[in-house]
């Protein structure tokens, strides 16, 4: 089982971003933050391709997870990175499916599986 769902784009990194952004609201889940990554190494003089993290979360999942074990908060928000590398864009988020593996304690049901195919849904609608 991979730990990351990533692939590369034919768009151009500003428009797979707004992509990003719109399949996250389509799919129910609210934009928290943007990290610029680029800009924020900028700062320190260290230069580097554009890379944004984008943070997002769903209410009712994120209050099942901390309910389940509050120490699932280190793995949260989802984050879906968009960057790029080599000349190519990339579209890359952590799998949920691999929580159990983090937290064997705790039975989180099926909603590591119901959330990693949303964030896989989104990736591919972004894409």
């Amino acid at each position: 089982m991979d730990f990351d769902y990533t692939v590369t784009t034919v768009k151009d990194f500003d428009v797979a971003l707004s992509s990003v952004q719109e399949e996250i609201a389509k799919a129910g889940m609210r934009v928290l933050h943007i990290h610029d990554v680029q800009a924020t190494l900028a700062e320190k003089s260290i230069t580097r391709d554009p890379y944004k993290i984008v943070e997002f979360c769903n209410a009712k999942y994120a209050s099942a997870f901390l309910n389940a074990d509050p120490k699932i908060g280190l793995c949260m928000p989802c984050k879906i990175n968009v960057y790029v590398h080599e000349g190519k864009v990339f579209l890359s988020g952590m799998r949920p499916i691999v929580l159990p593996q983090f937290f064997p304690h705790v039975d989180l049901g099926e909603m590591p599986q119901e959330v990693d195919a949303i964030v896989r849904s989104i990736i591919d609608k972004a894409t």
